[in-house]
């Protein structure tokens, strides 16, 4: 067996950010909730399950189950995966779904079961791992959901974890939209006799990890549990929404800019109480209330290190996620 012993991290694992308080200020009681003091009923209505997905159905039916399970009229995936490959497959629920494209463009971890077609040594098979590690040309397969063109995608790691014969163990972290059976493919290509993919299961999408995977059959006892009088599963079972954006950097506002916030109106400066530090210019920022509610994303006009600025915009409206009336026009913040 080969050690795996080096840091398997996604870029934004690996991203070390602290809070900058602006202005000190609590979050009124009398308005809002945190996430996890939420009632079951609007967790259902606004959550997502991290479903351990099995062999054999499609992603697509996969989220039918689970509508079928709860009775709800709507249920959304982040990440096709194919029907043989399994692992976390994030289901947002009802209200929830609009959270699927934050996730979609986050990246993936999987771990793979590789046959090479002739016999290597593990340090010729380490060697092809490293030259596709980093930026790579992938052309997608055949059969794939987009036009097959060359296009490039990132590696983030390649890790041989184990290697018995002609059978290797490998851990990637990859740019979303990078095709693992092809990328086994070209690996194969690389060391001259072939290789293909044999089993491949996906272990981190975005932020959701193996840590909170449930099984359609957890989901279904849950529920059973709940209509008996024991929320304590189900609450498990289902993360709020604000799980969807653990990846991202954060703003965090004052309730008296909540309300605007939620009809499009773009975030100033006076609106701040803590940010993260680094934020860039440009990027995909989760705007949160106090209490850690999730208010909307945006896009940030200026970097982390400006928005202590008194006067000016500093985040771009993109998506409203929470809606109008949680928070009162003229909410006040406590001291």
């Amino acid at each position: 067996m080969v050690a795996d012993n080096e840091e398997s991290l996604l870029p934004w694992e690996k991203i070390k950010r602290r809070v900058v308080v602006k202005k000190e200020s609590l979050s009124s009681p009398d308005y809002g909730s945190r996430p996890e003091e939420r009632a079951v009923e609007e967790l259902l209505n606004y959550g997502i399950v991290n479903i351990d997905k099995p062999p054999g159905p499609t992603s697509h039916q996969v989220a039918e189950y689970v509508k079928r399970i709860m009775g709800i009229s709507k249920a959304g995936h982040s990440g096709t995966l194919d029907p043989g490959v399994t692992g976390c497959l994030p289901v947002t629920l009802m209200r929830a779904t609009r959270v699927n494209e934050l996730l979609l463009s986050a990246g993936k971890e999987y771990i793979a079961l590789m046959h090479v077609h002739s016999d290597y040594s593990l340090s010729k098979i380490e060697k092809v791992a490293k030259k596709f590690t980093g930026r790579i040309r992938q052309l997608p397969p055949v059969k794939s959901a987009v036009k097959r063109r060359l296009r490039y995608r990132d590696v983030y790691y390649l890790r041989i974890i184990e290697k018995q014969g002609r059978d290797v163990l490998l851990r990637a972290g990859v740019e979303a939209g990078t095709y693992m059976r092809k990328l086994i493919h070209d690996m194969g290509v690389a060391l001259g006799s072939g290789a293909h993919m044999v089993q491949l299961r996906r272990t981190k999408a975005g932020p959701f990890n193996e840590s909170t995977l449930f099984t359609l059959q957890d989901l279904a006892d849950a529920l059973y549990y709940l209509k008996e009088g024991n929320e304590s599963f189900i609450r498990r079972v289902v993360q709020p929404v604000e799980a969807a954006v653990v990846h991202l950097p954060k703003v965090w506002v004052l309730d008296s800019a909540v309300e605007a916030i939620c009809h499009g109106v773009d975030l100033a400066m006076p609106g701040i109480s803590m940010f993260n530090d680094p934020i860039e210019k440009d990027q995909v920022v989760a705007v949160m209330t106090l209490k850690n509610e999730l208010v909307a994303t945006g896009r940030a006009l200026v970097s982390g290190r400006e928005m202590n600025a008194e006067h000016g915009l500093a985040i771009f409206i993109d998506k409203v996620f929470m809606q109008p009336g949680t928070y009162p026009k003229q909410a006040i913040n406590q001291p």
